[in-house]
């Protein structure tokens, strides 16, 4: 229960798996820029109190695991990291200005929470014979 998100009006628990990938998949996340990519979400997941789970950041795809609040959309949550990570990171790293855009326009989400898809379609199940 601990990992429940509590306010006056709602309990939550929203997990979301994001991944998504340079343009045209170049290996461009490595090195320094590889150092500096996770303080940045970090920092942006600070500010709009969403909690870290997991990051990966490979040379051409980042993984991401984050529990938000249920106002964020998590279309409003990937643009936001996206647009925060290219700002920054093509203004430190001017070699990544090759690029004509550092991301591609898409992405993965998942949710996921404490119980597995199986274990609550067994819950409702069990409601419904009660």
């Amino acid at each position: 229960m601990e990992d429940y998100r509590r306010n006056p009006h709602s309990v939550t628990l929203l997990n979301y798996h994001f991944v998504w990938c340079p343009k045209r998949r170049k290996a461009v996340l490595k090195g320094d820029i590889k150092l500096r990519a996770p303080s940045i979400i970090f920092d942006l997941c600070q500010e709009n109190n969403w909690r870290l789970i997991a990051l990966e950041i490979r040379p051409d795809p980042i993984h991401l695991f984050l529990e938000s609040d249920p106002s964020y959309s998590p279309s409003t949550i990937i643009k936001r990291i996206k647009g925060r990570l290219s700002h920054h990171l093509r203004k430190e790293f001017p070699e990544l200005l090759k690029l004509p855009t550092l991301w591609t326009p898409s992405y993965f989400c998942s949710t996921a929470g404490n119980a597995s898809t199986e274990t609550i379609k067994k819950y409702i199940e069990n409601q419904t014979n009660k």
